[in-house]
């Protein structure tokens, strides 16, 4: 009988790293989801686990389901290992098969060989297959929420580069890049080189006073926000989180003087600047909102997420941090601020949509200022 696909809930990059550090595999596994990034590092982990490394040019075949017809998809599935306990098959696209060719994989899938590991893997933005998912270990790699995404950059620094990375690091990258795993994964790369080469630097103006038991520069190699902000060109308290935390507190010198800081940085654009501000303008109106039905202020965080996960916003920053920081600042806001500052949003929004006027930064900076006045408003 075909192996069970694994529920939904069950986390595939657990799943994986469990085939991986036993050595045990299924005879098929299938990759789906949005995270193409996530899909084919996981793809990576499997081959280089399952199969023998001296023997990998003859074991290893990677192929795309358009490229096939039902004879070599057959020969393909049918071929033994060479000099080795196993072979795998690398099938991407697999939703593109031609008919006969899906019929074939099919076919096989009803039994499939235990000595050989077949990767089904489909696009991000496809449906998953549910014929696929039923005959298979399936896998469905959904992006990362901004906690794991977290989470993610420390392991990959440390087992990809071999590196630590601080936490202040971590967050700093994470408000630069997003949440992008191809970018976070470049940008990291940039990073562990520049540390890298600063220590190289250092041990070479030591010279001869250095101490032969010192750490290595691997060893002791460690990623700080000083290195971020050397590469990816971003500082402490002026990201887009300064520029969200400005605004809700009310402090417009501070969010004026962020404003060309943030748009200066790469990949981010006043649109996503005013989402993102959209998205907590909402969240404290609902803060607001439950404060005036008698909830208490230490019950907010869980409210707020309630709220982020009841809508999919995004807050620019893991929801924990985001709840935080909302909690701090929902009592100085009103529900007639909170009304005004998404009247301030939609006309920013339409704005952005025609510049013949004002460029995007005027915008913004106009904005922020609207947003900021809503405390003085509310007092008159």
């Amino acid at each position: 009988m075909p192996p069970k696909s694994t529920p939904r809930e069950a986390s595939p990059l657990r799943v994986v790293q469990a085939a991986v550090q036993s050595r045990a595999f299924e005879p098929v596994y299938y990759l789906f989801g949005d995270d193409d990034f996530l899909k084919e590092a996981a793809v990576r982990d499997l081959l280089d686990a399952a199969i023998d490394p001296s023997t990998r040019d003859f074991n290893c075949e990677l192929r795309r389901g358009g490229d096939l017809d039902a004879e070599t998809l057959g020969s393909l599935l049918a071929t033994p290992p060479m000099l080795a306990e196993r072979r795998a098959v690398v099938l991407r696209d697999v939703t593109a098969l031609k008919k006969a060719a899906r019929q074939q994989l099919d076919k096989y899938l009803t039994r499939p060989a235990s000595d050989t590991l077949l990767l089904l893997l489909s696009p991000a933005g496809s449906k998953a297959d549910t014929a696929l998912t039923n005959a298979s270990v399936a896998l469905d790699f959904a992006p990362l929420t901004p906690e794991r995404v977290r989470k993610w950059i420390a392991h990959h620094a440390s087992t990809v580069l071999s590196m630590a990375v601080t936490d202040e690091a971590a967050q700093l990258m994470q408000q630069a890049v997003g949440n992008d795993l191809h970018l976070l994964a470049a940008e990291l790369d940039k990073c562990a080189s520049y540390v890298l080469g600063v220590q190289d630097a250092q041990r070479g103006n030591a010279g001869a006073n250095t101490d032969a038991s010192d750490p290595s520069p691997e060893s002791a190699a460690s990623i700080d926000a000083d290195a971020v902000a050397a590469v990816v060109g971003i500082r402490r308290g002026e990201t887009e989180t300064d520029l969200l935390d400005a605004v809700a507190r009310h402090d417009a010198q501070a969010a004026v003087t962020l404003v060309p800081h943030v748009l200066g940085q790469p990949k981010v654009t006043a649109v996503q600047v005013v989402f993102m501000l959209a998205t907590q303008a909402f969240a404290l109106s609902y803060g607001r909102a439950r404060r005036d039905s008698g909830i208490p202020t230490n019950r907010l965080p869980q409210e707020f997420f309630a709220f982020l996960k009841e809508t999919g916003g995004y807050p620019g920053r893991p929801w924990g941090e985001a709840a935080s920081a909302w909690t701090k600042v929902t009592d100085q806001w009103s529900a007639d601020a909170c009304a005004r500052a998404l009247e301030l949003l939609l006309e920013a929004d339409l704005a952005l949509k025609d510049t013949t006027v004002s460029n995007a930064e005027q915008i913004l900076m106009s904005l922020v200022l609207g947003l900021c006045a809503t405390r003085r408003r509310r007092a008159a």
